[in-house]
C-alpha cells in the first residue's frame, strides 16, 4: 500500500471551532488523499450532515466513512461525554476501495461484490446501527458475500447512532471494502475472563438455558462463580457474563453475552443470546487487571505482525470499557501509543465490536494499515 495519513482531533464546547481545529491539523493533505475516517461524539451527532458536507467541499475527499459514539478516540487520547471530532485522512491506491451502505436491508443479502479494482477483496471497515434488528445477521451475510475479514463497531448514542459512508446513513450497516492492495493487521482483546471450564448446554431454547452438563443450569452457574457470589446473586449483574465459544476457532474466542434473568425456583438462566442443546458455554467475569494485561498482549501481537510498517490505525472499543472500566482516562489509547508510538489512529466506543463476521461485546478491536 502506498501513501501517507494525517490525523486531526479536538474536544470542546463549540463544534465549529472543533471542526476548524481538526481541519487545520489535517491540512495540507497528504499527496493523493482520497479517503477519510470521521468519528464524532453523540453530543454533536445532529451536526454530522453539515460537518460531512463541509469536509467534502473543503478537502475534496468524497469517500468518508465513520460513526457516532458516546466516546471517540485518537492517538493517545479518549474523548468521553464531551463534544469531539476525530479525523484521519490518507492516500490509498486508486480504485482499491469501495464504499457501501445497506440501509435497513434485511438478510439474506443478495449481493454481488466485485473487488473495487478487480483484485480479490481482502478486508473491510464497517459500522452498524445497534437498533437494527438483523444487524448481526447482516454482518455475517456481508462477510460471506464479500469473502473479506471485517472489523468495526456498532454506533452508540443517546439519540442518533448514525454512520457515514460517503453520506449519513441512519440504519442498517455501512462502511468500506478494500481489495488486497490495502493490507490490514488486526487483533482483538477480551474484557471478560473465563472463571470456569467450557461446558455444554443440555437443555434450553431461544435465550433460556435450563440444563448444563445434565444438571440444572443455576447449579452449574453457582459452582463456577464460587460460594461468595452464590450467596447473593444480586451482585452478579454487570460482573458475571455468559461466554459463547466460537466453533472452529484455534484460540480462546468467545462472544460475551449479558445475563438477563435467573429463576432460582426452576433453576434456569436467561442470557442476551440464542442457545440450543449441544452448544458450548462458559461463564466469565469482568476483571480490570486481566483486561489490561490482555490489551497489552493484543497490542504487542499486532505490533509484531505489522513488523514496523504501520502507517495508521483504527480502534473499536466497547462503551463498557474506557474510563468507566479501566478507571484511568485514556488508558486504552495510552497503552496503544506506548507500544506503537505516534501512529495516527482514530476510533470510537460502540455498542458492539465487529471482528471477522461476528459482533462481540466488552472487547477492543485494533486494525492497522500497513
Amino acid at each position: 500500500m502506498t501513501g501517507g495519513f494525517r490525523l486531526g482531533h479536538a474536544g470542546g464546547d463549540d463544534w465549529e471551532r472543533l471542526y476548524a481545529t481538526c481541519l487545520a491539523q489535517i491540512t495540507p493533505l497528504p499527496d493523493g488523499s482520497n479517503f477519510g475516517l470521521i468519528y464524532v461524539t453523540d453530543l454533536i451527532a445532529g451536526e454530522l450532515p453539515g460537518i460531512l458536507d463541509r469536509l467534502r467541499h473543503e478537502t475534496g475527499i468524497v469517500a468518508w466513512v465513520g460513526s457516532v459514539g458516546m466516546g471517540i478516540c485518537a492517538t493517545g487520547v479518549e474523548y468521553v461525554d464531551e463534544p469531539a471530532i476525530a479525523l484521519l485522512v490518507g492516500a490509498l491506491p486508486p480504485g482499491s476501495f469501495r464504499l457501501f451502505a445497506l440501509d435497513g436491508v434485511k438478510p439474506p443479502l443478495d449481493l454481488t461484490l466485485p473487488a473495487p479494482g478487480g483484485e480479490r477483496l481482502a478486508a473491510g471497515l464497517i459500522h452498524g446501527d445497534p437498533g437494527f434488528g438483523d444487524v448481526a445477521e447482516a454482518v455475517a451475510a456481508l462477510a460471506g458475500a464479500a469473502r473479506a475479514y471485517l472489523v468495526g463497531g456498532l454506533g452508540s448514542a443517546r439519540t442518533a447512532p448514525w454512520q457515514v459512508a460517503g453520506r449519513v446513513v441512519e440504519s442498517g450497516i455501512s462502511g468500506v471494502l478494500f481489495d488486497d492492495r490495502v493490507e490490514l493487521v488486526t487483533g482483538m482483546t477480551q474484557g471478560c475472563q473465563p472463571i470456569g471450564p467450557v461446558r455444554r448446554i443440555t437443555a434450553g431454547a431461544d435465550n433460556i438455558i435450563a440444563e448444563i452438563d445434565g444438571r440444572p443450569a443455576l447449579e452449574i452457574f453457582k459452582q463456577d462463580i464460587g460460594e461468595l457470589l452464590s450467596r447473593d446473586l444480586q451482585k452478579v449483574g454487570g460482573l458475571i457474563f455468559a461466554g459463547l465459544p466460537v466453533p472452529g476457532t484455534d484460540k480462546a474466542d468467545y462472544l460475551v453475552r449479558n445475563l438477563l434473568a435467573i429463576d432460582q425456583h426452576e433453576g434456569w438462566i436467561a442470557i442476551a443470546g440464542a442457545v440450543a442443546p449441544g452448544d458450548p458455554i462458559l461463564f466469565c467475569r469482568r476483571d480490570r487487571g486481566a483486561a489490561s494485561a490482555d490489551l497489552a498482549r493484543m497490542i504487542e501481537d499486532v505490533k509484531r505482525r505489522a513488523g514496523g510498517r504501520a502507517k495508521a490505525g483504527v480502534y473499536f472499543s466497547c462503551v463498557g470499557r474506557g474510563p468507566g472500566f479501566f478507571g484511568d482516562d485514556g488508558h486504552e489509547m495510552a497503552s496503544i501509543q506506548a507500544k506503537l508510538g505516534d501512529v495516527p489512529l482514530v476510533g470510537f466506543f460502540g455498542n458492539g465490536e465487529i471482528a471477522c463476521d461476528r459482533i462481540y461485546g466488552y472487547t477492543g478491536v485494533l486494525a492497522l494499515f500497513v
